[in-house]
C-alpha cells in the first residue's frame, strides 16, 4: 500500500463522521440492531467479550457484530460462509463483475438469499470515508495490507482486526478462524475449515494421476518470468492437491525468501518439473506464451505436460484461494492439471 501523508487528518474526519452518523441514527427503526427490535440474542453472543492478536497488537470486540465491514481479501468470504452477509465488502478489480463482486460471492449471497452489500470505492488505499458512513462495530482486514496508520485510523472508527505477521500473507484457514472469533462463531469456523479440506481431498482423490507429481508455477508477463516460490498461497494449494513443489523451483530461487522470484529468459531450461503450470488471462495470451522458444525451453513444456489455468476468474480463485473461492473453479483447475499429467 502507498503510504499516506494525511492519515492523521482521515483519522479526524472519520471520528467526526461516525459521530455525526451515530447521532443521525438513533431511534431509526429502519437501523436497528434485531436484538433493539426485541428478538432474543444469538447464542454467539456468549463469546463475547474476545481479544485477537495481531500484527499492530490485539483487539478486543466486547459485543457480537451486526454492522461488519469487510477490507482486502477472503474475509468477506468467510463470513458470508459463516452465514454473516457484512454490510460493506471491497471492490475486487481482478475477477470481480462491472459491480467488484466476486463470482462465488455472488453465488454465496444468492444462496444466502441476501442483497449484494454495499460495495466499497475501488482503490489500493483505504477508503476511510466509506467505511465508517457503513457504520461498522467491527472491521475485519485479516487478509489485507493495510499499515499502522491505516490501522490507527480504522480503529478509531471501529475495533479492527489485522492479519497476523507479514501483510497479505494469511493462510485461508486462519481468516476462516479469526472471522469466526471475531464474529462469535469459533466452532462454527473450525467446522467450516474440516468440512472444505474434506471437499478439496475428495476431488483431489479423483485424480490420483497427480499424486506425488512435482510442479512448478509461473507466469509470464514479458519480459519478466516469475516463478511461484512454496511459500505463496497458491502452490499451498497445489500441494493441497496431492502435487509437490519441484526441487528446481527452490534451486533457482538464489536464497530468495519471497513468494517469487523473476527468471531470466535464459535458464528457463534448468526448470525441471513433471508439470508446469502458467497463467493467463486470454486463451490468446496463453496460447502466445507456450509459442516462445524460451517457453519450449522449459523440459515439461516441451515434452507436453503443461497446464494453463485460462480467465482472471479462474487466476483469482486461486490466488489466494479462499474458503469460497477454492472449491467454486475446482473442476476446471483440475481438469488442466490432470490433462498434463
Amino acid at each position: 500500500m502507498p503510504h499516506r501523508s494525511a492519515v492523521r487528518g482521515a483519522a479526524l474526519l472519520a471520528a467526526a463522521l461516525i459521530g455525526t452518523l451515530v447521532v443521525a441514527g438513533c431511534g431509526s427503526d429502519a437501523d436497528s440492531s434485531p436484538d433493539d427490535a426485541g428478538a432474543a440474542p444469538s447464542s454467539a453472543s456468549e463469546a463475547f467479550p474476545v481479544t485477537i492478536e495481531h500484527t499492530f497488537g490485539e483487539t478486543t470486540i466486547d459485543e457480537e457484530p451486526q454492522q461488519v465491514v469487510t477490507w482486502g481479501f477472503g474475509s468477506t468470504d468467510a463470513a458470508l460462509a459463516l452465514g454473516v452477509v457484512p454490510v460493506a465488502i471491497p471492490f475486487q478489480a481482478y475477477g470481480g463483475d462491472a459491480h467488484g463482486v466476486l463470482p462465488w460471492i455472488a453465488d454465496e449471497l444468492e444462496e444466502l438469499g441476501a442483497e449484494t452489500p454495499t460495495v466499497l470505492p475501488d482503490s489500493d488505499e483505504v477508503p476511510f470515508e466509506a467505511i465508517a458512513a457503513a457504520r461498522p462495530d467491527v472491521i475485519l482486514a485479516n487478509y489485507s495490507g493495510i499499515t499502522q496508520e491505516d490501522y490507527d485510523t480504522l480503529s478509531a472508527i471501529a475495533p479492527t482486526v489485522a492479519y497476523p505477521g507479514e501483510a497479505w500473507t494469511t493462510p485461508w484457514r486462519d481468516v476462516v478462524t479469526t472471522v469466526g472469533q471475531a464474529l462469535g462463531k469459533e466452532q462454527e469456523a473450525a467446522d467450516l475449515v474440516v468440512d472444505t479440506e474434506q471437499a478439496v481431498a475428495d476431488a483431489a482423490a479423483e485424480h490420483p494421476e497427480l499424486q506425488g507429481k512435482t510442479v512448478a508455477a509461473v507466469w509470464d508477463v514479458a519480459p519478466t518470468f516469475y516463478v511461484y516460490e512454496a511459500a505463496d498461497s497458491r502452490v499451498e494449494f497445489l500441494t493441497d492437491l496431492g502435487l509437490e513443489v519441484a526441487p528446481s523451483v527452490e534451486e533457482l530461487s538464489a536464497g530468495d525468501s519471497s513468494f517469487y522470484y523473476t527468471l531470466s529468459y535464459e535458464e528457463l531450461s534448468r526448470l525441471s518439473s513433471d508439470i508446469v503450470l502458467s497463467y493467463a488471462s486470454t486463451q490468446e495470451e496463453a496460447d502466445a506464451f507456450a509459442a516462445q522458444p524460451y517457453a519450449q525451453s522449459i523440459p515439461a513444456i516441451a515434452a507436453g505436460h503443461h497446464a494453463v489455468l485460462v480467465g482472471d476468474q479462474l487466476i483469482a480463485a486461486v490466488s489466494p484461494p479462499t474458503v469460497l473461492s477454492m472449491t467454486w473453479g475446482l473442476d476446471d483447475y483440475l481438469t488442466a492439471l490432470s490433462a498434463a499429467a
